[in-house]
């Protein structure tokens, strides 16, 4: 049996759980729903969730499912953030409004729309937050941030996520100038 698909999913108070075609999850962040494929079943007790399978072909799927609907009770009630920094002499973020505008080292800013139930902070105006309900939504705009100008392997400039571990180059070997 599906080892994490039988874990319980604890529900925090204040987490409103509707369980009919898919699982909608509403709470103090935002509303989210799950879908619930066919021989998937969610059964709730005082204060968990608990999915089962209708047979062994459904195992992926119970992972799956019970993995979406984890997700989506922690995001409602907690949130989930990613965070990013931002390397190099004269790389910058900033956020108004709606619309992030950064600057990279290439010949003009880079201006991106921020999605709805995303939210973008920026402090010191090289570590940008990012925060929201839905975590496939934060980490997708984390990785479109990211991807404006990836860490590079020689001097490692770029837009990394917090911690991230690189792996730096060598340089060419310099033929002493002559």
């Amino acid at each position: 049996m599906s080892r994490i698909g039988r874990k319980p999913i604890p529900v925090p108070p204040g987490v409103k759980i509707a369980i009919g075609e898919t699982l909608e999850v509403e709470g103090p962040k935002g509303k989210l729903s799950v879908p619930i494929p066919k021989g998937i079943t969610i059964e709730r007790d005082d204060g968990t969730l608990t999915v089962k399978r209708a047979n062994d072909k459904l195992a992926p799927l119970h992972g799956l499912t019970r993995s979406l609907a984890a997700n989506a009770v922690v995001g409602v009630s907690q949130g989930w953030t990613k965070e990013l920094d931002i390397v190099g002499i004269g790389y910058r973020a900033e956020v108004k409004g709606r619309i992030a505008t950064f600057w990279l080292g290439y010949s003009h800013p880079i201006e991106m729309l921020i999605p709805e139930g995303v939210e973008l902070k920026v402090e010191k105006q090289t570590h940008v937050v990012v925060s929201g309900h839905d975590k496939q939504q934060v980490g997708q705009v984390a990785a479109i941030i990211r991807a404006l100008r990836p860490p590079e392997p020689y001097k490692n400039k770029g837009v990394r996520y917090t911690g991230e571990k690189l792996r730096k180059k060598v340089g060419k070997a310099g033929a002493g100038g002559k």
